[in-house]
């Protein structure tokens, strides 16, 4: 059997990996054995890909340019993975899904100088016109270069907008909509152009569209919706990766890319139905302009407590829920959190978490946090799991969220996040917030539920404040 039908047979066997790590990732304990396939997966996908390379390279000089492309890469990723904390984690992902861009946006641009550009003089154009299959070549070289594109720079932005090296605010261009609208009106055309007559400087304005509009989707969206926004680009970065593999002739990178392309979108479905968003208009780019606070209106005072206020609470309760968001990572609060709800149920009291499925700057992210914690998975439960559980709770414990826990959504139409799925909270006997201030959340608007009569503020750093109330335990 020669090397090219053990490199396709690997593929396969990779793509199969790939496929059971998605299957593992999707319940906390199969996680780890999840992670493990899917690095099965890309060691024997790198490996056959090697294989390949040497087979068509007798000299070595690819061969040696590859491995020392996968040497600093790898050294790269380890040194970022290492050093990264949880609350960047966020960025670096936007961060690598420009690479992806980039990567498709250069494997199309080779596909066209390898094959269009040099025209009938070019051994792939006749093979491809003997097929009858020029035309779609031009077509899979076009799309890939503008799907690459939108993503290179829309990652970047999302990058630098989460690392806070550019304002969070929308970027809110006069008629923005029919921009974005106009500029796929026009790619389409292109497109068809391209096909019929495939021209260098067509390439070259698709690249440069492509760049301009993906900067100006991600640009006019808020930081608030940047969850959203990352969940998608990883779908575009999905779309990028499949576009380059029917470019290569690589089923593997068929299969990934649709795997990825496919998952992505579907979380940003369900993070839209979360935030009360319209799929469409994520996709588009047409959302996200923060809207600013409600009404001016005189909730009351609100009331204080103290850490040994708290503990005297968590004493005489039988059930307690503990819904953390953005402010529990940036505190680094949850090892803190662990102790806690270990020590209540050493106590016999029930301890549960409800996350919201936009919590934090990440799909995931308490998630993750709670589990580098150790906290039992049993007892982290969805939103719509736990929403019914409110009303029979002796205390909640808000710690670090806002918008996601905020009454308004579901009781005042008027409010800028009506119709926004939260976390019922205020139907407990008593809440504790956890907050540096009074100031609101990303969505700009005033939270009631820190005047309700069985609400409580605790101000001060997450982590210091919970230490607090286990030296009061």
């Amino acid at each position: 059997m020669d090397i090219v039908s053990v490199s396709f047979a690997a593929y396969l066997v990779a793509g199969l990996l790939f496929i059971l790590a998605l299957a593992g990732l999707s319940k906390h304990e199969s996680a780890r054995v999840g992670n493990m396939f899917g690095i099965a997966g890309m060691a024997i996908a790198l490996l056959a890909t090697i294989a390949l390379a040497f087979d068509g390279d007798p000299s070595g000089l690819g061969i040696g340019l590859m491995i020392g492309a996968i040497v600093i890469g790898a050294l790269i990723g380890l040194q970022r993975a290492k050093v990264v904390e949880m609350t960047g984690m966020p960025e670096l992902i936007a961060l690598l899904h420009s690479f992806v861009g980039a990567a498709a946006v250069l494997v199309g641009w080779n596909a066209y100088l390898h094959a269009e550009y040099k025209g009938d003089g070019s051994a792939q154009v006749q093979q491809l016109k003997a097929l009858d299959m020029l035309g779609i070549h031009s077509a899979e070289v076009f799309i890939g270069v503008f799907v690459g594109a939108v993503t290179l720079t829309g990652s970047v932005v999302a990058y630098l907008k989460l690392s806070a090296k550019m304002k969070s605010a929308p970027l809110v261009l006069p008629g923005k909509n029919l921009i974005n609208l106009g500029s796929l009106v026009l790619f389409v055309a292109l497109t068809v152009w391209f096909v019929v007559d495939p021209q260098l400087w067509l390439i070259i304005v698709v690249t440069v569209l492509a760049l301009a509009l993906g900067w100006h989707l991600v640009a006019s969206i808020g930081g608030g919706d940047m969850p959203v926004v990352v969940s998608m680009l990883n779908s575009y970065s999905g779309w990028a990766a499949a576009a380059s593999g029917f470019l290569l002739g690589n089923n593997l990178l068929i299969i990934t890319g649709a795997l990825v392309g496919s998952s992505g979108a579907f979380l940003s479905y369900v993070m839209c139905k979360a935030m009360n968003r319209s799929f469409i208009s994520v996709i588009a780019g047409g959302f996200g302009i923060e809207a600013g606070p409600a009404e001016d209106k005189d909730y009351g005072e609100h009331r204080e407590v103290t850490a040994d206020g708290v503990a005297e609470m968590l004493n005489g309760a039988s059930s307690v829920i503990i819904t953390p968001g953005y402010g529990m990572a940036v505190a680094q609060a949850q090892y803190g959190v662990a102790q806690l709800t270990s020590k209540l149920r050493e106590k016999g009291v029930e301890v549960r978490f409800g996350i919201h499925p936009v919590a934090g700057r990440l799909p995931g992210h308490m998630n993750v946090l709670l589990a580098e914690a150790k906290v039992p998975y049993d007892v982290v439960l969805e939103m719509d799991e736990i929403n019914e559980d409110f009303s029979d709770t002796d205390v909640v414990l808000v710690i670090g969220a806002n918008d996601t826990v905020n009454p308004a959504a579901s009781e005042d139409p008027t409010s800028p996040i009506a119709g926004m799925p939260v976390l019922t909270v205020w139907e407990s006997k008593n809440v504790v917030v956890f907050k540096r201030s009074m100031a609101s959340g990303y969505a700009g608007v005033q939270n009631p539920l820190f005047f309700r009569e069985n609400s409580a503020m605790l101000f001060g750093d997450a982590k210091d404040r919970v230490e607090d109330i286990l030296r009061a335990l």
